[in-house]
């Protein structure tokens, strides 16, 4: 999960980037960059950090140009160095800059195909420096001086061809424009928007549509799987369909927990998907458990206040804020290593005693991963006074890791990893849990899209859309994502020189 940005417009485009990051910056809070260009020159800059702390007046006066590209970055294998800050630059041919969101599935095997028959040097363990290779090769098999943008999206069909899992892209072409592209199953969101100026009309891509009406954008729509959009510096939009055997599957968890409330993916406004999942589960709460004797419902905030209050109109009980969020404190579901995840909850929540002391209450959280901060959650609860905690679950039992760019932990760290939902409970300390089921999940989001059939729904239901995963893979990617792996990871890095990023 990372936010990407891309803007062809007719003044000096580095403080709308910006600003569309900061939008974006719930998609990543580990790392920043921008990369410009003008008189065919590239101007860059990216490291750690959040975006406010990655750019300060200097960075931004050095970054000329009236076309660009943007990245807010968080790991997915939990991996904080700088040099896999993005966008990353290639500079043949033309020169070509690229920020990418999602997870390349066959990354190893392309990583020895760049270099064994392309005869390219990949610098990072970073996929999207493979992604931004394999389109940098087959741009210059073209073979011309200058390109137009068919030779562009001829470049785009040869990385579909190449390429497998769930990615889109934004790149930047040294005195070209900016293009945009998206994988043949849709799994990773990407829309574009236009505004007109009295010198012409100008172009944002982003992955979501928040980004666009920050900066007086229209959104126009989605790039369609497979897609691809190029928009040259002086202002032309060109699209092509690019991909064969295209199939809409995007990414369910972007509508449960990703995205923010007020975007509008897939042309399904996420507001509106997660009030019908609190109506679905409230009817389920009335079916299966009308006999439970909840006296308020309360949020886990932020991503699931608006599921709580939807349930909590349904079911016709009382609805009341409980946790007051820290906002200084980043998303932990996205924060590597387990003993900052732990360390953290505390940090960014605080509950309000009057709401819990005495009452049966029932906690409403998006989804639960490792069961580790609902149970602190649910502990909280408890200790400002609460008779009986009830926990229900926007999300199905998450019991698969996803490998399309979510940095889900490995199957053991999962909680109902080969537990059933009364075991869950015991195990985050719940007085009773409640999960929403799969296909009412699928019902909640699709009613505001029939067109869209199916979802990826891999960490709910183990069924890969990209048909090339097996265990072998997801053995491999156990032992790259665990905790401890992150952990080793992070304590390597003490003490190191990044020599990769001395802007």
């Amino acid at each position: 999960m990372c936010g990407i940005v891309g803007v062809v417009q007719k003044s000096n485009v580095n403080q709308t980037i910006y600003d569309a990051l900061t939008v974006l910056q719930h998609r990543g809070q580990d790392a920043a960059g921008i990369v410009t260009c003008e008189n065919k020159k590239f101007f860059m800059r990216k490291d750690n950090g959040l975006v406010r702390d990655v750019f300060d007046t200097s960075h931004m006066l050095n970054l000329h140009g009236h076309f660009g590209i943007g990245h807010v970055r968080y790991p997915t294998a939990g991996c904080a160095s700088s040099a896999e800050a993005q966008p990353f630059y290639v500079n043949s041919p033309y020169g070509i800059a690229l920020a990418h969101n999602g997870n390349l599935t066959n990354a190893n095997e392309l990583k020895r195909e760049l270099f064994r028959e392309d005869r390219r040097h990949i610098n990072t363990e970073s996929d999207s420096e493979i992604l931004l290779n394999v389109f940098a090769h087959e741009l210059q098999n073209v073979g011309k001086l200058s390109i137009t943008a068919d030779d562009i999206f001829k470049a785009v069909r040869a990385v579909h061809k190449r390429c497998r899992g769930g990615y889109a892209a934004v790149a930047m072409i040294t005195g070209y424009g900016v293009v945009a592209f998206r994988d043949p199953h849709g799994i990773r969101p990407v829309v574009f928007g236009k505004r007109e100026t009295d010198n012409g009309a100008e172009y944002m891509v982003a992955s979501e549509s928040v980004a666009l009406d920050a900066l007086g954008f229209d959104l126009v729509r989605d790039v369609a799987p497979g897609e691809a959009i190029f928009i040259s510096i002086d202002g032309q939009l060109y699209s092509c369909q690019c991909a064969d055997n295209v199939q809409y599957t995007p990414c369910i968890f972007e509508h449960v927990y990703l995205a923010r409330p007020d975007s509008i993916i897939d042309d399904i406004p996420v507001y509106r998907a997660r009030l019908h999942m609190g109506e679905i589960l409230a009817k389920k709460i009335r079916r299966d458990y009308s006999d439970l004797p909840i006296d308020v419902v309360i949020p886990i905030p932020d991503t699931s206040r608006t599921v709580a209050l939807s349930l909590a109109n349904s079911l016709g009980i009382e609805y009341r804020e409980g946790f007051i969020k820290n906002r200084y404190i980043g998303r932990t579901f996205i924060m590597p290593g387990q003993q900052l995840r732990k360390k953290s909850v505390r940090q960014k929540l605080n509950a309000i005693d009057v709401e819990f002391r005495g009452k049966n209450v029932l906690l409403v959280d998006d989804s639960i991963v490792r069961g580790t901060t609902s149970e602190q959650i649910i502990n909280m609860a408890r200790e400002a006074g609460a008779a009986k905690v009830f926990f229900a679950s926007a999300a199905p039992p998450v019991r698969y890791p996803n490998v399309y760019g979510i940095d889900m932990p490995t199957v053991d760290e999962l909680a109902a990893n080969g537990r059933s939902e009364d075991e869950v409970s015991t195990l985050i300390g719940a007085d009773k849990l409640i999960y929403q089921e799969l296909d009412d999940l699928i019902e909640a989001v699709r009613v505001e899209n029939e067109t869209i059939t199916h979802f990826d729904t891999s960490c709910f239901s183990g069924e890969y859309v990209t048909g090339d995963i097996n265990d072998e893979y997801l053995e491999k990617l156990a032992v790259h994502r665990s905790d401890l792996a992150k952990e080793d990871r992070e304590t390597r890095q003490v003490g190191t020189i990044d020599i990769h990023n001395a802007s």
